[in-house]
């Protein structure tokens, strides 16, 4: 834990910036009833009704400091979508950046191994060079401030019957797009001294 706090304390450095990832699945379902659509004074009309279309995963990258996110669905959930994503996350978003402290919890597709997996040796030890991982302790997943971009993804868009992952990534994209542009960023105010103090419970006793 403290591990975690001492990193967001941490002040701001373009060449090696604090981002925080997190992923989730998503239900997909479709409507078995045709929706009513919204007049003037009268809103859409929808049937309880679904049809489940199967699962996807949903990968969020933010930089907090920065007011920085990015967002995807992807139609699985193994250690090759994870590769991928951190591989754009690399030399797509940050190819100038000297290396990336990453924050993420210790899911068992999170690891320095599925970069081999997706790609070849030289390629992987060329990424994993690049990162410096920071886990969230277990049970601690609250520690990780891509939880609270998930939280608000979940309640602004995500409320609704999504049928595909394409019209998913569409909808993600639009509300990347709008929050990226308000510069949402996450000031974090527990420190490693608060937690000796709320959270002694937690410290052995020696």
């Amino acid at each position: 834990m403290e591990d975690i706090l001492d990193v967001y304390a941490l002040p701001y450095d373009s060449c090696i910036p604090l981002i925080c990832m997190d992923e989730k699945p998503f239900q997909l379902l479709n409507h078995l009833v045709t929706p009513i659509p919204m007049k003037p004074g009268k809103p859409q009309c929808e049937d309880y009704e679904y049809k489940r279309e199967g699962t996807c995963s949903i990968f969020v990258f933010t930089e907090p400091l920065k007011g920085w996110r990015h967002i995807e669905a992807t139609k699985h959930r193994t250690k090759l979508e994870w590769a991928q994503q951190v591989e754009r996350l690399l030399n797509e978003f940050y190819p100038e950046a000297e290396r990336i402290r990453l924050v993420m919890d210790n899911l068992n597709t999170h690891t320095i191994g599925a970069l081999y997996q997706a790609f070849n040796a030289e390629k992987a030890r060329r990424l994993a060079k690049r990162l410096e991982i920071h886990y969230t302790p277990k049970h601690g997943s609250w520690l990780n401030i891509a939880e609270i971009e998930l939280s608000a993804v979940t309640q602004q868009c995500l409320n609704r019957k999504i049928p595909d992952t394409e019209t998913l990534n569409e909808q993600l994209s639009a509300w990347e797009k709008n929050r990226n542009a308000s510069a949402k960023y996450v000031d974090w105010h527990f420190t490693t001294e608060d937690a000796r103090g709320k959270l002694k419970h937690l410290y052995p006793k020696l």
